[in-house]
């Protein structure tokens, strides 16, 4: 079986990545896969995660206006897919791009396209100008439209399925690459988060949430973890708030798992996910979460109040009570966490493969 995923780059520590090196170096050693990566602009060089030696690597080069950029991606589309001539296709891409593959492609060819993001990914910012309003109704227009020109769309949750109404659709969730060695005992005074510094994280609403806690509790820190952005002035915020002693910020890591295990308990305010793996990663780790009620990922995870706190969408008043609940009571953190355990067995990663496995034999055999 020969795979082709078209993805933008998997040199950075994003979580697209992270899942596909996890999936593709599990084809291979289980079912002896052949697998190609297809990036853009050198985005498999300095590979963050580790990705299987037999993985053949190609990326196109693009540039110039939106026009030729997108003239060259559809010469170089065809010309890889050419001389590659996959069994499947698969777009790992959020990028309105991605939307027109399916014309760009021979329709012989199987063509797989895998959400890791909400349909209204990169939208919720817009301004309230008309042009605006209009060029987003364009964008969701090309995206319900590419969607349905699949011939796979695979969702990550029944919740991110709905949002596009399209009958081509299947949902296989991210499986849990790595159990942590070690749990968290909830006796730090650390809390943590993890993601890249962008508006779809919402971490600048975390921020001004974390200032509201600090005033009742000094001697507690919160560490995020994520690729630092100088246009999200994330940094800046930390300082006009006065939160220098109260926040520490990391580039990404490795041994995320170790990180969460220093920690007490797990915080997000994205304003939308794909799915929110990183709750799962905590929960194993024994950390309780919470998190917004946002599309798409947190409600399919938390069973609020039992394995952390799922809060309506934008009440800061809550969320900063449910934060500071847990740090005041010690046992309900490690019973949350006993309970977020249970999640390893949710996401199992040989279940999850070998859906992925049966998903692909079905899709070669039609």
């Amino acid at each position: 079986m020969k795979l082709l995923y078209i993805v933008p780059s998997i040199n950075d520590a994003g979580g697209v990545a992270r899942v596909l090196s996890t999936k593709t170096n599990y084809l291979i050693e289980k079912w002896g896969y052949e697998i190609h990566i297809l990036t853009q602009n050198k985005g498999n060089s300095s590979l963050f995660y580790f990705f299987n030696p037999k993985i053949v690597l190609h990326d196109m080069i693009l540039d110039g206006n939106k026009m030729n950029y997108l003239l060259n991606y559809k010469n170089e589309l065809q010309k890889h897919c050419k001389q590659i001539n996959p069994d499947v296709i698969i777009v790992a891409d959020n990028g309105l791009k991605a939307y027109l593959v399916p014309f760009f492609l021979d329709k012989k060819t199987p063509l797989v396209f895998e959400s890791h993001g909400s349909k209204f990914i990169a939208e919720q910012k817009q301004s309230e100008h008309v042009w605006s309003k209009l060029k987003m109704k364009f964008k969701l227009f090309i995206k319900e439209f590419g969607a349905k020109k699949y011939t796979h769309f695979v969702a990550l949750s029944d919740e991110s399925l709905k949002e596009w109404r399209i009958t081509n659709g299947v949902v296989i969730t991210n499986p849990l690459y790595d159990f942590p060695k070690k749990l968290s005992d909830q006796s730090s005074k650390k809390v943590i988060a993890v993601g890249r510094h962008a508006y779809e994280k919402g971490f600048d609403n975390l921020l001004k949430i974390w200032k509201k806690v600090v005033e009742d509790y000094p001697d507690w820190v919160l560490e995020i973890y994520g690729k630092s952005d100088e246009k999200f002035e994330l940094k800046e915020l930390a300082e006009n708030l006065n939160l220098t002693e109260n926040i520490v910020f990391h580039e990404p890591v490795q041994n995320i798992n170790e990180k969460y295990s220093e920690a007490s308990f797990y915080l997000m305010t994205s304003r939308f996910e794909g799915f929110g793996m990183v709750l799962i990663e905590a929960m194993a780790a024994g950390l309780p979460c919470v998190a917004y009620d946002c599309p798409c990922g947190p409600r399919n995870i938390i069973d609020s109040e039992k394995n952390g706190f799922l809060i309506q969408n934008n009440n800061d008043k809550d969320y900063i009570n449910a934060v500071k609940t847990l740090i005041e009571d010690k046992e309900l953190r490690i019973r949350m966490g006993e309970t977020a355990k249970s999640v390893i067995s949710e996401y199992n990663l040989d279940e999850i493969m070998q859906s992925w496995n049966q998903f692909f034999r079905e899709i070669k055999n039609n």
